[in-house]
């Protein structure tokens, strides 16, 4: 009994001066770590106490928790309301239209640059692909509206062959092309990025060895280079999935592109939870939208985790 005692302590000893060694040599490592560990503690996670308010009713210049419980009447105020509804439907709408068309042409893309020996016709094609996410969403959108202009460069296109001038930004059945298509041009090459890093660590010798097997250039695509990145591949899916009824980044492209006129199409959580908050002063309202939206976005997270994980065999958790 002693000795097993004395072998736990002298192995504790151990463990803690190699832990103490460890931190000596990379505490540099530690020391900048710290930088996103505090973000996130600091934006990330102490905020999310201020989700209370969804069941509390607050007041401007009151407590920072509300001042008087008031239960679920919020989530069933909103779950009432039909532009709340509108607002649901056309986020579902943009996202799942989006993703349609984004990761698959982001795939192919992926793979065709995959292709191109040329090394330096690869960097070019890559550079021009990545600069537009670098751009800011306000030039972006500025360039959207210069481009749709009655006066723009596309409605004199129309115009020289005997159209008439189409006020793009103000017809709401025009927003889901505008969003869709500039977000497609704007993500395709950076989407490309975590594919090329994938496509990179295949071994050479699977192609050697399906080339001796007969297999043509799209089957060694199909049947090696597809396979072998399936697991980023399905991570990805899995994490657009999971945003499917969250805004993520397209707050800023529809804030900065509607208008009242396009608020059939347009007006997404994200900016019905803006209105609601900083523009009517609703705080507690927003605050529920904001917590439904989070809480469904988890839900659809997890079920396509589990989903792949039964079909493919590989997940995110």
């Amino acid at each position: 009994m002693k000795n097993n005692l004395a072998v736990t302590e002298s192995s504790s000893t151990s463990k803690k001066k190699a832990f103490v060694k460890h931190m000596k040599k990379y505490w540099q490592y530690y020391l900048l770590l710290l930088i996103p560990v505090a973000y996130y503690v600091i934006f990330r996670y102490i905020p999310m106490a201020g989700n209370i308010i969804a069941f509390r009713r607050y007041r401007a210049g009151g407590s920072i928790f509300g001042d008087k419980w008031s239960g679920l009447k919020y989530f069933k105020q909103f779950i009432g309301d039909k532009t709340f509804w509108r607002a649901f439907r056309n986020t579902l709408v943009l996202n799942v239209t989006y993703l349609l068309f984004r990761f698959p042409l982001t795939l192919i893309f992926a793979l065709l640059l995959n292709e191109i020996r040329n090394i330096h016709f690869k960097k070019f094609v890559q550079t021009v692909s990545y600069l537009p996410h670098f751009i800011s969403m306000v030039i972006v959108t500025g360039m959207i509206r210069e481009l749709l202009s009655t006066n723009g460069p596309i409605n004199g296109m129309i115009k020289a062959l005997g159209g008439d001038a189409i006020t793009f930004i103000a017809l709401p059945q025009w927003f889901t092309t505008i969003f869709v298509g500039s977000g497609v041009w704007q993500g395709l090459g950076w989407g490309t990025i975590l594919y090329l890093a994938a496509m990179a660590n295949i071994n050479p010798s699977l192609y050697e060895a399906a080339e001796v097997d007969g297999a043509n250039h799209l089957q060694r695509v199909l049947h090696v280079t597809i396979p072998c990145i399936l697991p980023t591949i399905t991570t990805l899916l899995i994490l657009d999935i999971g945003g499917l009824v969250g805004s993520g980044g397209a707050f800023e492209k529809v804030f900065l592109l509607y208008n009242p006129m396009t608020y059939e199409r347009a007006d997404i959580i994200s900016t019905f939870v803006f209105r609601l908050g900083l523009g009517s002063g609703n705080y507690s309202y927003a605050t529920a939208v904001n917590l439904f939206e989070g809480l469904l976005n988890l839900f659809l997270l997890l079920t396509a985790d589990k989903v792949s994980k039964k079909v493919t065999g590989s997940g995110l958790f």
